[in-house]
């Protein structure tokens, strides 16, 4: 699996305005709907969802970084966005306390559990790369990070 196999570029946001977690997932929501990876009529279902899903546990797994993830009937096709917070960081009750300036996002059919996991898996695996995680916070515009997934995606191709 690659990032571009799930993230839509329109739904990459390197200026996060959101100040708070639920902001943060309610904005990723949008910019999901609005790159037509989410039907608008139901992004705030899905931003619940997502929410529910942050009851459980949070997706801050340290670092700095989150992967708010769910479920949802709403897609056929699993969809992801990036954002970015150019600022100190978004408090996400994270593993390590730290705030969270990297997101990744994830929705998908219900029925395609394993799709759904090895996306999850790619993302865990590319964050465990120290200096893909520094230029992706560092982003400052919708080409960078492209740019950086795409690379992200050679390099996890060449490595399979």
């Amino acid at each position: 699996m690659k990032f571009s196999d799930f993230i839509l570029t329109d739904a990459i946001i390197t200026d996060l305005k959101a100040k708070t977690k639920e902001e943060v997932i309610r904005e990723m929501v949008q910019a999901l709907s609005t790159a037509h990876g989410i039907p608008e009529q139901d992004a705030e279902s899905v931003a619940e969802s997502i929410m529910r899903r942050e009851e459980l546990g949070s997706t801050g797994i340290g670092r700095g970084i989150a992967v708010p993830h769910t479920k949802h009937v709403s897609v056929d096709r699993l969809v992801g966005a990036v954002a970015v917070s150019q600022d100190e960081g978004v408090d996400f009750d994270s593993l390590d306390c730290e705030k969270v300036n990297l997101i990744f996002m994830l929705v998908s059919p219900p029925d395609r559990p394993g799709e759904h996991l090895r996306a999850l898996e790619h993302i865990t695996k590319q964050l465990k790369d120290d200096g893909f995680v520094r230029f992706l916070k560092q982003a400052k515009s919708r080409e960078d990070v492209l740019e950086l997934l795409e690379d992200a995606d050679g390099s996890a191709s060449s490595n399979a």
